[in-house]
């Protein structure tokens, strides 16, 4: 079952206000992307995250979603997530990092078998 965290963009009159935001999720997007790679880029305007899926012995990798997003609300993004972060981590435990950078686990040299 999904754990939802749920993000909100909002400046401090909204929340004051009590604002809302009727948000619809399609179900073409509610069934999500799946990525093992994310590259953050930015200029002095904007953040931009390419979310990328790797497949063990392909070499090449496409980017399944790009999201631009303005200084201000990539901030935003980082303080949400860190915080939910938290509050994962305090339920279910640290989660653990790999050695390896991050990368996904599995080489690009090609199919390999182990007996």
């Amino acid at each position: 079952m999904l754990n939802p965290f749920i993000l909100y963009f909002t400046n401090m009159e909204e929340q004051k206000n009590k604002n809302q935001i009727n948000i619809e999720l399609s179900e073409e997007v509610a069934e999500g992307i799946y990525c093992n790679l994310a590259i953050i880029t930015h200029s002095h305007a904007e953040f931009i995250l390419d979310f990328v899926k790797m497949m063990p012995g392909i070499p090449k990798a496409k980017v399944k979603a790009r999201i631009i997003l303005t200084p201000e609300h990539a901030k935003r993004l980082y303080k949400a997530l860190h915080d939910n972060i938290r509050k994962f981590e305090s339920i279910h435990g640290p989660i653990k990092e790999s050695k390896d950078g991050g990368m996904p686990p599995f080489s690009l040299g090609g199919p390999t078998a182990q007996a």
